[in-house]
């Protein structure tokens, strides 16, 4: 959840929308697209669906990643992130990790959370199908996901400290400290490329830990 200090900063950044048509979400664009949706009551009544659109993929280079905000399929809003979205009761929080959306959930005025429902078509959408179809399978590639992350966190923080302590001001102070494990470049490679998919795997599920995730990137 956002800070009171971060949240009013990201609603100063909200920009009116244009009344844009949101357009449907291709296989293509699976790397570099989330969309998630929510069902709200407005003032009057009315059950209205509201999408967030996140092309995170296109525009991370330029620096400029933005959620676009529609109402019943129309751009009411966009906010570069990571963003605050004001809708009826709440608002919307979005930001994202290196590997993809770590966060996009509505906030009620009374502080109560409820994550957006990804978009069918989505990676996000594919992940949570997975996880409704095959529940117990769905678990064990979570609980895999994180056990890696915590395996690459320990090697990582060895082989680092066993380095620094070579240093010579940090050896005459403290000693040195030889790492159990010290891997060449191809252990380290296989290291970096499965913390990817793990880390990938838990931002489709909006799973982000600062430590575990965090250590990644």
């Amino acid at each position: 959840m956002f800070g009171e200090r971060r949240r009013r900063k990201a609603l100063r950044r909200v920009e009116p929308g244009d009344g844009r048509a949101l357009k449907r979400f291709r296989w293509w664009q699976l790397p570099f697209r989330a969309l998630l949706h929510l069902r709200l009551t407005e003032a009057d009544g009315t059950v209205a669906v509201y999408s967030v659109d996140v092309r995170h993929g296109q525009n991370q280079s330029s620096g400029e990643v933005r959620a676009d905000l529609y109402r019943e399929g129309l751009r009411r809003a966009r906010c570069r992130l990571p963003a605050v979205l004001p809708v009826p009761g709440g608002h919307v929080e979005v930001a994202m990790s290196g590997f993809g959306l770590k966060r996009c959930h509505y906030v009620t005025d009374g502080g109560s959370e409820h994550q957006l429902t990804p978009d069918p078509a989505s990676a996000e959408g594919r992940r949570a199908r997975f996880d409704r179809r095959h529940p117990a399978l769905s678990r064990g590639v979570g609980w895999l996901s994180a056990a890696v992350l915590g395996v690459a966190l320990v090697l990582l923080l060895l082989q680092t400290a066993g380095t620094v302590s070579e240093a010579e001001p940090v050896a005459r102070h403290l000693g040195t400290f030889t790492s159990p494990v010290r891997l060449g470049w191809w252990g380290n490679g296989a290291v970096a490329v499965t913390s990817l998919a793990a880390a990938t795997e838990r931002a489709l599920r909006l799973r982000h830990h600062r430590l575990l995730d965090g250590a990644a990137g």
